[in-house]
């Protein structure tokens, strides 16, 4: 995609995200402070800066190289509540025991995280700059209509063999947990912002011990936080909630299952992800799995892990490992509804 074009929609998805999202416009008399650190190490992160740039001229920019984490740390002390904080950020700034953007949210801050942008080159500077495209119709209303199906369903089942692999069908047997939106909308949540892209509606099952059955995946976070896309889908053998075996696999993700093993001694499967963002397909892919996790269609996690449902055997704090795969996905339903087909969510 030629230069001109990225940047110019950069500046053009920022600003939306700005207004739509942040509810932060660009005027001199806005009374909300905001400051953008940022690299300059990978090319995305230069778009990047240069669209904010752009967008929020009035903005305090801070280049992270030319500046000690204590006076980082002095800047982020001089906002209040409601100002906006914009990472950009090449890896991820390291300010010693801070972590970022939960002491932000502490602070009553908004925040915006882009984060592990030297992982995407090439065509994928392009994907994840579309992925930041804010579709209020489309991501609020899919986002809430998945959330009231989910709520409400006793049972589901994801196909990811079609025609071809008619026993590639996973049961979820039990209702699911409250769903939990990542759509853009605020309003009802106590901190405002998060990482981006955004665009996903997770839940999980219940009762874990209620999912059985064949699951093919397409892609799965490796060892190196990398998305990894074997050359043909890895089936995985799912009885009472855990992976038990699999077809088709490459040592690769092996060794991310040996490395669950050793550490927990069984691989749970927990979340049950919606992902609602159409820049990000099972063809259209990026190599960060922070990122790809919103791609549009259905991702699941492999270990005990997931800080957000607890259950009996589970605290929030238990469990080393929360790898995400990416399902093959021919058909979702829950109940008897078909909520997604042909590559595309139908609610």
């Amino acid at each position: 995609m030629n230069q001109k074009i990225i940047q110019a929609s950069a500046q053009k998805n920022i600003a939306d995200l700005l207004t739509q999202v942040f509810h932060h416009p660009n005027l001199p008399s806005n009374p909300h402070k905001v400051v953008v650190v940022f690299d300059t190490h990978c090319e995305l992160a230069q778009i990047l800066t240069q669209a904010y740039k752009h967008c929020l001229p009035h903005a305090h920019f801070v280049d992270f190289a030319a500046h000690t984490p204590e006076a980082v740390l002095g800047i982020f002390a001089t906002l209040k509540a409601s100002d906006l904080v914009v990472l950009v950020q090449s890896t991820n700034f390291r300010l010693e025991a801070f972590r970022i953007r939960v002491e932000l949210f502490k602070r009553g801050l908004k925040v915006i995280e882009h984060v592990h942008l030297t992982r995407m080159q090439g065509a994928e500077v392009g994907y994840y700059i579309d992925a930041l495209a804010y579709d209020a119709a489309y991501f609020r209303g899919m986002g809430h209509g998945l959330k009231t199906i989910i709520d409400n369903a006793q049972s589901g089942w994801l196909d990811s063999g079609g025609a071809d692999f008619p026993d590639a069908r996973l049961i979820f047997g039990s209702a699911f947990e409250s769903a939990k939106l990542n759509i853009g909308d605020y309003s009802d949540m106590p901190n405002v912002g998060g990482q981006f892209p955004i665009g996903e509606v997770f839940t999980e099952a219940k009762d874990l011990e209620s999912v059985n059955g064949r699951v093919r995946i397409h892609a799965f976070g490796d060892t190196t936080f990398k998305v990894n896309k074997p050359p043909k889908p890895i089936t995985l053998i799912v009885s009472k909630g855990q992976v038990i075996a699999t077809e088709d696999s490459i040592p690769e993700f092996d060794t991310v299952l040996a490395n669950i093993r050793a550490e927990e001694q069984v691989v749970w499967l927990r979340e049950l992800g919606f992902g609602l963002n159409r820049a990000f397909t099972q063809t259209r892919t990026v190599s960060d799995i922070g990122s790809y996790e919103r791609m549009c269609g259905v991702h699941l996690s492999l270990g005990a892990k997931h800080g957000v449902y607890g259950k009996p055997n589970f605290k929030r704090g238990d469990g080393t490992y929360h790898i995400d795969v990416f399902a093959v996905t021919d058909q979702v339903v829950l109940d008897e509804q078909v909520i997604y087909r042909d590559g595309a969510w139908v609610v």
